[in-house]
Formats: C-alpha cells, sequence, structure tokens
C-alpha cells in the first residue's frame, strides 16, 4: 500500500487510521476491497501489530471496514461515505439555519448522530424479508396514522423502554418531530392557543419550528433543576413545550419536584423525547407521559437512533385531540411510505433494533470519553457539563465571554461549534455546544486541539 505514504514517528495509530480514511474517500480503497493482514501491513510500514490492529478497528467502528475470520478485512464503504459532514447540521429534530463556515474539516454540531453506525445489513435482511410477505393492501394509501403493524410494535416498544402509556390507535406515525409540532402547532393555533412556554436556554430549531407555524414561543428559565416550572405557572400560558429527560442544550433532568409541579400545571405539556437511547452513566428517566397521558403530548424519533433521513417518528397525544391531529396529517400527506414503517416494524419485532442501539451506545461512549478526556487536556478549565446521556455536552464560558464570536474564531480553524447564546431567547450565561456523535475519537482529538487554541486562555467563572 504504496500510496500511504511515509509515516511519522509519533500518532502512527492516527496517521494510518487518517490515511486509510482519506483513501476510501478518494476512491483509492473502493468498497469491497481486501486490506492487507494485519501482520504483514504492520511489516510492511514497519509499526506493531497494535497499531494496525487499532486502525483497524477504529475503522471498523466507524463502519468504513468490516472482518470476518477466514474473510479478512474488507471496505464497506463507498467513496461518498457520510463523515463528509453536511455543514447544516439539525439541532434535536430540526433544522437550525447556520452561517457557511469555509474550510469546514470537523463539525462538532449537536444533534447530528453518528450515520456510519447505521444498521444496514439488519436492515436490508428486514427489508428482503417484508418484500417477501407484503402483500398489495400493504402498500396502498392505508391507514393515515400510520401503519397497523408498526403502532403496535411502537406501543410495545415505547412501553417497555420508556414507559410511555398508549395503545396502537394513540400513536400517529409522523415524518420526525418536526411534523409532530407542526401538526400540534395547527391544531392548537385552531383552538386558540397560540402561544407556548418553551425552555430557556432551549433548541433553535424548534423555536423557528414554533414561529413558522404562528406560535409565539415565550421564554421559560431553566436552571440546574430543569425547567422553572413556578414561573411557567405564574403566566396564562396553556401549553409548554419542554425536553425533560436530557435538556437540549443543558443537559440537565427534569428534577422530581419539579416533575410533579409541572404536572399539577393546567396546560398541555409537549414533551420531546428527542435522544433518550442514548444514556451511559444513569438509568434512563420515564417519559413524562407515563403519569399523565390526558395532559402530555409526547413526541420521538428514529432521528439519533438510526438517521435523520429515515423521517420517521411518532407523536402520542391526549386522545381528545387525537381525531384532529389524524385529519391535519391526512391533509398534509396522506400518510407515511409504507415499505419503511413495515421494516421499522419488522426490525422492533426481532429484537435487531435494540441490538443495533446497544451498539450504538458504546460507540457513543467511546465519542464522549474522548471528548472530555480531550477538553480535560487541551481546554483544562473547561467546564463540561452534561456528560451523563445524550450526543453532545454543553462547555460553560466566563460571563462576559462572547461565545459567537468564539464559536466563529473555532470555525475559522475549520471546527464548528455552536454558542449556547444561539439557544438562548433572553441573555443569560455563555457557553459552547459541542456534538460528539458524528466523529470518531481521533477527529475529535483534533477538534479539540484546536478550540485549545482559542480557549486555551480562559478561566470558568
Amino acid at each position: 500500500m504504496d500510496f500511504l505514504g511515509v509515516p511519522p514517528a509519533r500518532d502512527r495509530t492516527a496517521w494510518l487510521v487518517e490515511a486509510l480514511r482519506a483513501a476510501i474517500a478518494d476512491g483509492r480503497l473502493a468498497d469491497g476491497s481486501r486490506l492487507p493482514a494485519t501482520r504483514v501491513l504492520a511489516q510492511e510500514l514497519g509499526f506493531s501489530r497494535g497499531v494496525v490492529v487499532e486502525a483497524y478497528q477504529r475503522l471498523t467502528d466507524e463502519g468504513l471496514l468490516s472482518g470476518r475470520t477466514g474473510a479478512g478485512t474488507r471496505v464497506t464503504a463507498p467513496a461518498s461515505h457520510a463523515w463528509h459532514r453536511p455543514e447544516r447540521a439539525e439541532p434535536p429534530g430540526l433544522r437550525l439555519p447556520l452561517p457557511p463556515v469555509r474550510g469546514l474539516e470537523l463539525d462538532l454540531s449537536p444533534g447530528l448522530p453518528d450515520l456510519s453506525a447505521f444498521p444496514r445489513a439488519a436492515w436490508l435482511r428486514a427489508e428482503r424479508a417484508v418484500l417477501g410477505e407484503t402483500t398489495g393492501a400493504d402498500l396502498g394509501y392505508g391507514d393515515p396514522r400510520g401503519n397497523p403493524r408498526l403502532r403496535a410494535e411502537l406501543a410495545t416498544w415505547l412501553g417497555r423502554h420508556r414507559g410511555v402509556r398508549a395503545t396502537a390507535d394513540d400513536i400517529l406515525v409522523v415524518s420526525g418531530v418536526a411534523q409532530a409540532l407542526a401538526l400540534l402547532c395547527r391544531v392548537l393555533c385552531a383552538r386558540g392557543i397560540d402561544a407556548w412556554g418553551m425552555e430557556d436556554p432551549g433548541s433553535r430549531g424548534a423555536r423557528d419550528q414554533l414561529v413558522h407555524w404562528g406560535v409565539q414561543p415565550v421564554a421559560v428559565p431553566v436552571d440546574g433543576h430543569g425547567l422553572r416550572v413556578a414561573e411557567l405557572a405564574a403566566t396564562e400560558l396553556r401549553a409548554v413545550l419542554l425536553t425533560p429527560a436530557h435538556q437540549f442544550p443543558t443537559g440537565v433532568v427534569l428534577s422530581p419536584r419539579r416533575r410533579l409541579a409541572l404536572l399539577e400545571w393546567s396546560g398541555l405539556i409537549v414533551e420531546d423525547d428527542y435522544d433518550a437511547e442514548h444514556r451511559y452513566d444513569r438509568p434512563p428517566v420515564a417519559a413524562l407521559q407515563a403519569s399523565a397521558p390526558d395532559r402530555v403530548a409526547y413526541c420521538g424519533s428514529v432521528s439519533k437512533s438510526l438517521a435523520p433521513g429515515m423521517r420517521l417518528g411518532w407523536l402520542i397525544a391526549p386522545r381528545e385531540l387525537q381525531a384532529d391531529l389524524v385529519a391535519a396529517k391526512h391533509g398534509s400527506d396522506l400518510g407515511n411510505p409504507a415499505l419503511a414503517q413495515l421494516v421499522l416494524a419488522r426490525l422492533l419485532a426481532t429484537g435487531e433494533h435494540d441490538r443495533h442501539l446497544r451498539t450504538v451506545r458504546r460507540r457513543q461512549r467511546r465519542h464522549r470519553d474522548a471528548l472530555v478526556a480531550a477538553l480535560r487536556e487541551h481546554v483544562p478549565a473547561a467546564r463540561v457539563e452534561g456528560v451523563a446521556a445524550g450526543l453532545h455536552v454543553l462547555v460553560t464560558l466566563p460571563g462576559d465571554a462572547d461565545d459567537a464570536e468564539l464559536a466563529a474564531r473555532i470555525g475559522a480553524l475549520g471546527v464548528r461549534v455552536q454558542p449556547l447564546s444561539w439557544h438562548r431567547q433572553r441573555p443569560g450565561p455563555p457557553g459552547l455546544v459541542l456534538g460528539y456523535a458524528a466523529q470518531p475519537p481521533d477527529r475529535l482529538l483534533e477538534a479539540v486541539r484546536r478550540i485549545g487554541r482559542i480557549l486555551g486562555g480562559w478561566t470558568p467563572a
């Protein structure tokens, strides 16, 4: 493999990973190409075999290589593989317009999952099985609420994993949380509810979505215990949107006392359970919907567990809203694509989706650990928050820091991060929101090295 070039004296594993990754990206190593055995390549490069083993393992974790005893190690990704990240990523389920950054190499935007982890083989097996048993009726327009098999599997799966209380008839299949919010906005606005409480800080993308559909987002502060419910109760608002299991972007969990106070509040609670599948250092937090299904509209999707491009999600609303929501869904698009629903139903039924989630959690834990370790080394004064779950962390900054200006300077070094101020409606402490799911550990280390060049001189408040 002469195209690899001359190896450096140090950081040989990172060099080899980057060299092989680049060769796959530009087509020098085509999909299906067989790589040399680790012992052979180690001898050729003059490395220890452990360096090559580790490099192959990293690229296997990224989905670029696959290995099987007796069959060797082969390239499994075409040249258009997904690590060429789009310059625009999505916060929880929704698009956030961001200014372009020239020379962007490392995208640490929150909300972007590890697309290389998509379970291609499992999806293909399920799709073949589904096509073998699908009838003509399954491919018609069908029920606008979604395919009955998927709704039944979701009711069981969400009950087991999130404690959600719902039957298949309560579930409306949607094309992601974005559509769930759009439908709720339309139905509630028709009932005169055109202002919603919203966490501050909270998802900029969700806020823009509400505004687009004619809803006024009213800021309700968030602290270390989650949404300040007393301040919500002091308003005349009749609906609130929040992320109680893993608040975006701070990462805090709504405390038990606040949960109880919120459930005693009289308005509609819109619960965005955007990344509940990803947790590492704490047990899962049950969905609010489980405590008050007649008061909570529960939203979720596969955008963070499979891929945003699947455009599959669910909305479980109080029953008195369901007929209007189904009518709005039917008027919007007549229902979601049938085949993808049937494939997801099979993945849920066979346990393949659960196996995929366990694999992804292990990978994301490694990514999270690599990012946190790199911040400790290169930005030792950083205060890192929200590390126990999710796909991002929050780095808090001194009270007088201009986080937008710092994010721009970091962007000039080829690293995209989001300033916390983008997700605020009111002034508040600055910070940077760093996503870690979409980049492998060595790329996260390089990104933090560059961030350290900008943040190395500050100290936390």
